[in-house]
């Protein structure tokens, strides 16, 4: 059985995140603040506003933790509601608030002047805006929540059986999917969603650049997503696409036959302090889910280690790709 129907079949819930990894001191007080445009304009570091309030929500809960402290009693103690500690733990909702942060630095009794600081910048960062805020009302939650944890991501290991994946898409690859036949995307929301894609894309060359494997399968290349002169350009733009450090792009021959992830694609994050949890994106047609327990992201990763085995060599690839380019 393959990982994604190993989820879906254990009915893994698409929750928010709640990591439980502890920080080390070190990574802890090392973290950089975020800087840039708070308008969503370029910025000279991959810094992301999501990766900062998933830290924060993971420490407060195991400082409540070590402190041997219940929801319940916490709320009691700084006087609110116990859903107020489970949704700031949890990740969700409003960003959160430096004050509410000290409060519960206070009740856990967090003595340690640098920890504090830690967690109220981390706070602070949490309430910035990503480049992606403007597009939040056409972006589901946990697809914006996806964008945020790429945007700082070390690490993508991206499987696509069907369309090339997200992040190498030219603009007019990406215009014909969201604009195809049976879709229900008016032209203003598509040309929105096209930006995305296309910021997103900043990433593969940001400081420091995003490192991408992305594996495809052959019929991604052969289906003909906008028509012959757009794939011909998508082609071209996946071998420009390969000369980038960080980039590594290899393709599933029809000839491998059959493989570990024939029903679906996905994307595995990784992050650049090791006490940050890798995470896993799938999309599907009933939704987005985020996977985040140990054992279900090791069967993931053991899959694409498999789809690797698959796979032409990046060499082969790129010779595949300038064929069909010139085809």
């Amino acid at each position: 059985m393959n990982p994604l129907e190993l989820i879906l079949k254990r009915r893994v819930h698409p929750r928010a995140f709640v990591p439980e990894t502890l920080f080390s001191l070190t990574a802890r007080y090392a973290c950089p603040t975020i800087s840039g445009n708070s308008e969503g304009g370029p910025m000279a570091e991959r810094i992301s506003p999501t990766l900062r309030r998933r830290r924060l929500a993971a420490r407060l809960r195991q400082l409540r933790e070590q402190a041997g402290l219940k929801v319940e009693e916490v709320a009691r103690v700084v006087e609110w509601t116990p859903s107020k500690v489970v949704w700031i733990e949890g990740n969700r909702g409003k960003r959160p608030n430096p004050r509410d942060v000290r409060d519960l630095c206070d009740a856990y009794g967090v003595g340690d002047e640098r920890e504090r600081e830690y967690l109220v910048q981390l706070a602070r960062d949490g309430r910035q805006r990503g480049w992606w805020d403007p597009y939040d009302a056409m972006l589901s939650e946990r697809y914006a929540t996806y964008i945020g944890l790429e945007a700082e991501a070390a690490e993508v290991l991206n499987f696509e059986p069907l369309m090339i994946p997200g992040l190498l898409q030219t603009a007019d690859y990406a215009r014909a999917l969201f604009r195809g036949p049976f879709s229900e995307i008016g032209k203003e929301e598509a040309e929105a969603r096209v930006e995305v894609r296309l910021k997103r894309q900043e990433a593969l060359h940001q400081k420091p650049p995003l490192r991408l494997v992305a594996i495809l399968d052959e019929a991604a290349l052969h289906r003909q997503v906008g028509g012959p002169d757009v794939m011909r350009a998508q082609l071209e733009h996946l071998l420009e696409a390969t000369k980038l450090p960080r980039v590594t792009i290899q393709v599933i021959p029809y000839g491998a036959g059959a493989h570990p992830s024939m029903t679906g694609g996905f994307a595995v994050l990784k992050f650049p302090e090791p006490d940050d949890p890798t995470a896993v994106y799938v999309d599907t047609p009933a939704g987005q889910l985020f996977i985040e327990e140990p054992g279900e992201i090791d069967r993931f990763q053991v899959a694409f280690q498999h789809l690797l085995g698959s796979a032409a060599s990046p060499g082969d690839t790129i010779t595949l790709l300038a064929d069909m380019a010139r085809a």
